[in-house]
């Protein structure tokens, strides 16, 4: 399988869940270039993996990342945060 295929290409910005336990899970997102996934709030610390392409990480305390292939950022709770597709991109969160 591949993460491409959990989406569709008609929508901007797509989240499914790819792995579910009682420890935690995993959700494929996949990002088109020039979209964005609003701001929000995690309550719990969440990584985010970039698996292919390239996005834009941000929150409201001022940290910016750019995310390629195989690059990773650690999320941290309560704290505002958004990501733009710089690039069609495949991604992983996991919380």
């Amino acid at each position: 399988m591949n993460l491409k295929e959990l989406h569709s290409q008609e929508k901007p910005v797509s989240a499914t869940s790819l792995f579910k336990s009682e420890m935690g899970n995993a959700t494929a997102l996949q990002i088109l270039k020039g979209e964005k996934l609003n701001e929000h709030i995690t309550k719990i610390p969440a990584l985010l993996i970039c698996m292919e392409g390239e996005v834009i990480f941000e929150n409201e305390n001022g940290i910016k990342e750019t995310l390629m292939s195989g690059d990773y950022v650690n999320i941290e709770p309560m704290v505002k945060h958004w990501v733009e597709g710089v690039i069609d991109s495949q991604l992983v969160l996991i919380k």
